[in-house]
């Protein structure tokens, strides 16, 4: 187990930390989960059931049936599905569960990066390594416009924009596991960064890290 490696990245959305995630995931042979798709992926089997979604009880054992390895990213990145995550995300009941889940994959070895909201404060309180990923919400509605436009779809940007403001206000003013850095965490700031800078800039931080743990070796 002394090998074995956790990388938290937390942020709002649109922040780059997903994608800046699977890329530190693949460059280190580690597990990947954004745990935001444990939220979808019980507000979709709710939606799917025709369960109501303020039912706490409902909420629970989808939860608690929830497959981690089968979540798709493709089907549950829907607007919808989002929608209903948030009113599941609130639960307490519900987070316990799934936090629960969420800290057996990253105690498997050889370890795990964990995107989210809560996961250096939450989550993995004791990860070896801790990135809080921000950007500009004005950045951060551009990126999402621009995915959106070259998947095809038709996007607003003031309305994008206007829902990462409100989303930013919702995720940090809740109270079960508002979103904000762990004390430990290193800010990232990818604003005027692209993904290979953003990763070089955590390959650095991380590398810095692991050549730590192992002259303490």
């Amino acid at each position: 187990m002394a090998d074995l490696l956790t990388i938290a990245i937390d942020g709002p959305a649109a922040s780059g930390k997903g994608t800046l995630a699977r890329r530190i995931a693949a460059h280190y042979g580690l597990h990947h989960l954004d745990t935001g798709l444990t939220y979808r992926g019980v507000a979709r089997a709710l939606l799917a059931s025709g369960q109501p979604l303020d039912d706490v009880a409902v909420a629970e054992a989808a939860a608690r049936a929830l497959d981690l390895a089968g979540l798709d990213r493709g089907v549950l990145s829907a607007h919808g599905i989002g929608e209903a995550a948030s009113k599941v995300a609130v639960m307490p009941t519900v987070r316990a569960i799934l936090v629960d889940k969420q800290r057996t994959f990253a105690a498997t070895p050889p370890g795990a990066v964990l995107d989210g909201r809560d996961i250096g404060t939450v989550v993995c309180p004791k990860a070896d390594v801790k990135l809080y990923v921000i950007a500009t919400p004005e950045v951060r509605a551009t990126r999402r416009w621009r995915e959106i436009e070259a998947n095809g779809g038709d996007a607003d940007y003031a309305g994008i924009l206007a829902d990462i403001k409100r989303r930013d206000e919702r995720d940090t003013a809740r109270a079960a596991s508002p979103l904000r850095p762990a004390e430990d965490a290193h800010l990232l700031d990818t604003s005027e960064m692209d993904i290979e800078t953003a990763f070089r800039a955590a390959k650095a931080i991380i590398d810095e890290r692991l050549a730590s743990r192992a002259n303490a070796e």
